[in-house]
């Protein structure tokens, strides 16, 4: 089965899906920071019943930036202000995120904010991005694990919702 995947620096391509077998994450990238910042909450007492890794949180930092007020225009500031500051050159990691929270990113980059005249952005900077303002807003990353929780159960009621009346 041919899925989207994304290169080292953060571009779609197709290629054979490489992820952990599951349709319903994608592949996405972080810059070391980012990913720094989501081990440390992974890894962190706070981190319990469930243990979340690492595509829950990085979905949990997507669905908090767009539960606020203009998601988009936040999120293209930081952008352009912030992103494009760093060194493009830097080497992301490939980590996953829910298909959800990648439908909200690929709407982003097919927003007219992204096109020309304007810069283009790859996925890997719009997912940076989402954890980069997550953080700024809560750096003991409390609202990502409830944001986190709260994905997990609209997953399972959205697979099961006979189950959960």
């Amino acid at each position: 089965m041919t899925t989207p995947s994304l290169q080292a620096n953060g571009t779609l391509a197709a290629s054979r899906q490489t992820n952990t077998g599951n349709p319903d994450t994608v592949e996405t990238r972080l810059w070391p920071d980012e990913h720094l910042w989501l081990y440390a909450l992974m890894r962190s007492d706070s981190n319990v019943a469930p243990c979340f890794r690492f595509p829950d949180l990085i979905s949990g930092c997507v669905s908090h930036v767009f539960s606020q007020a203009l998601p988009a225009a936040r999120i293209f500031h930081y952008l352009r202000t912030q992103m494009i500051q760093r060194d493009p050159q830097t080497t992301r990691l490939r980590e996953w995120m829910w298909r959800a929270q990648y439908a909200l990113l690929l709407e982003l980059q097919r927003d007219p904010q992204n096109r020309h005249p304007h810069p283009k952005f790859q996925l890997d900077q719009f997912t940076t991005t989402c954890v980069a303002l997550s953080r700024l807003d809560d750096a003991s990353g409390a609202t990502v694990f409830r944001f986190a929780r709260s994905n997990m159960a609209q997953r399972a009621k959205a697979a099961s919702p006979e189950l959960c009346t």
